[in-house]
């Protein structure tokens, strides 16, 4: 019979409900919001706070989020809002969400759904003037060849 080593598993997942694990909600009126997992309830939800968007304190289901990879460090289990919002300010939470890809995938898209018809018509011109450009430089270089 083989051994095997519980000790070490390796595992495919890289985020994992934890306490301090910032999430997005993706139901409800808070759509969109940063919380952070407070405590886990059970196996299917999570309590959850945001105090800096505007999420109140309450239990969800782990299907109503997502989880992000941002962790906040060292945040005991069942914390205050007031506590986590010092945490939350200390750490910058805010300006690490802003850095990461996705911030700014859902900014940009905030961005183009706010376009007027003539703003698409300028970006439009823009992109086929990059476009000439690209295509000049080649035709330069394949000349050169």
């Amino acid at each position: 019979m083989a051994s095997v080593d519980y000790g070490r598993t390796c595992s495919n997942f890289a985020r994992m409900v934890e306490v301090g694990r910032v999430v997005v909600l993706s139901y409800g009126s808070d759509t969109g919001k940063l919380a952070v997992i407070v405590d886990i309830v059970d196996h299917n939800r999570v309590l959850v706070d945001g105090p800096t968007t505007g999420v109140v304190r309450q239990a969800i289901g782990l299907k109503r989020v997502t989880l992000t990879p941002l962790v906040l460090k060292k945040l005991p289990r069942a914390v205050r809002t007031s506590t986590l919002r010092k945490v939350i300010e200390a750490q910058n939470l805010s300006e690490q969400w802003a850095k990461t890809a996705w911030a700014k995938k859902i900014a940009a898209r905030e961005t183009r759904k706010s376009l007027s018809d003539f703003d698409r018509f300028k970006v439009m011109r823009l992109k086929k003037q990059v476009r000439n450009v690209i295509n000049v430089e080649v035709a330069k270089l394949k000349k050169q060849k």
